[in-house]
């Protein structure tokens, strides 16, 4: 029926509510684990995958083609699990790469300081120096995450359908309320036309996949647009137009039941570094 996505801080509650939300709608999460083995098995290394998952990549690991590739399998990886609807994804920036279909919902957790104080403590069996570092790195991962890979304020509430505090409810409470929401506002027609734009978007995001991992096309932040269902817009940035004409003329052979329009720039000057 609907795919939601929640966004949460260290300490909210957020992985135990998503849990129970699940199990009311029976509906399949999807946690950290899950997306992170996603990612291996799409071909992302795995022993990459620390530089860059859920944190701001450094210096130097943000101006390699490593960073721009983890975002692809990224986005591959949410969008084939949302592909299959009834599920509840957590992080990773799934309420951005979904928040144009109509059958998502994204809600976002946060709790008052001596509250998430009180419960990492209890949690981790730690002092409050050491619970109070915790939450400050953690805070500092994801919004530096958000930031480098979509230049998107994680702390913004204007991304969420719904942002709570959930210092002042119980878990069991928000997700009963959470799953009433869900059967109230998502009918069969929102769920068929948020299943169409869904595979939309894989198709494009496979194609970007395709020109890069396939073809070694050296096009950075390339992103596939699909319009009215047969027309494609590649749009990036490349360092000469042979490369932009190289990347047409095979989307064009690949995909010959689509018409391909490019909107890539070129900027000759622009490069990146190999990982």
């Amino acid at each position: 029926m609907a795919i939601l996505t929640v966004s949460r801080q260290i300490a909210s509650l957020g992985d135990e509510i998503c849990a129970i939300i699940a199990n009311k709608l029976g509906y399949r999460f999807i946690g950290r684990r899950d997306l992170e083995k996603r990612i291996i098995r799409l071909g992302f290394p795995e022993k990459l995958l620390p530089k860059y998952d859920e944190k701001k990549p450094s210096f130097f690991a943000a101006l390699t083609k490593t960073r721009d590739e983890y975002l692809d399998y990224l986005q591959t990886a949410i969008l084939e699990a949302a592909a299959q609807n009834d599920c509840i994804m957590i992080g990773r920036g799934s309420y951005i790469i979904l928040k144009d279909i109509p059958n998502h919902l994204s809600f976002r957790f946060i709790s008052d300081e001596r509250t998430r104080l009180e419960r990492l403590q209890r949690e981790l069996g730690c002092d409050e120096k050491t619970a109070r570092k915790r939450i400050a790195e953690s805070d500092a991962n994801r919004l530096g995450f958000h930031k480098s890979y979509f230049n998107f304020d994680c702390n913004d509430p204007s991304m969420f359908h719904l942002v709570i505090n959930t210092g002042f409810f119980n878990a069991e409470s928000l997700a009963e309320g959470i799953a009433r929401m869900v059967r109230a506002n998502v009918t069969e027609e929102i769920e068929e036309i948020g299943q169409k734009k869904i595979e939309e978007q894989l198709i494009g995001q496979r194609i970007v996949n395709m020109l890069i991992f396939d073809y070694d096309i050296n096009i950075n932040f390339l992103r596939a647009e699909i319009r009215g269902g047969k027309k494609i817009i590649l749009h990036g940035i490349a360092d000469s137009s042979a490369v932009v004409e190289r990347a047409l003329l095979i989307a064009m052979c690949e995909l010959p039941s689509y018409e391909i329009k490019s909107a890539i720039r070129v900027a000759q000057d622009f490069k990146a570094y190999q990982e």
